[in-house]
């Protein structure tokens, strides 16, 4: 418990003055949480649906033109990342099909224009990514029957 507030003293000083004799003494050290930052507070209709985004790893919905250029970003990302060179055509081919739809067929929210992805562009970066293994040297032919027996 704390002392009453000495008369004549304000209270910023006062309370000053606590905060750094118990610093001093060694009371804030070691606290839960100490160097974590604050939760975020919200407080707008949508803060629970956030909060339980975050708390999934999940990201916020974007509305039509945006979500699509942050998919078409992954996509290239996953294309360089493909195992082989025809699955990164394969994501690259059937993201820009379904950018060529989202041009013909007008999404909601504000207009965004989505470039198709270089094809090119991202082979050229999955074969930097991923250089061809280098052939290892052939084994040497097999000893003949005569040559084991004779010792050879």
């Amino acid at each position: 418990m704390t002392d009453r507030k000495p008369v004549g003293m304000n209270f910023e000083t006062w309370i000053d003055r606590q905060i750094r004799e118990a610093t001093e003494r060694g009371e804030f050290d070691d606290l839960p949480g100490t160097g974590k930052p604050l939760p975020r507070r919200r407080d707008d209709e949508m803060g629970w649906i956030k909060r339980k985004l975050d708390e999934e790893g999940l990201e916020f919905p974007l509305p039509g033109g945006l979500g699509l250029r942050r998919e078409a970003e992954k996509v290239r990302e996953a294309a360089v990342a493909a195992r082989s060179e025809d699955q990164a055509r394969t994501l690259v081919a059937e993201m820009n099909d379904r950018i060529r739809d989202a041009v013909r067929h007008p999404m909601a929210g504000p207009p965004v224009v989505v470039p198709l992805i270089d094809e090119g562009e991202v082979i050229a970066a999955w074969r930097a990514a991923h250089p061809p293994a280098t052939p290892s040297a052939p084994p040497p032919p097999p000893r003949s029957r005569w040559r084991r027996l004779l010792g050879r």
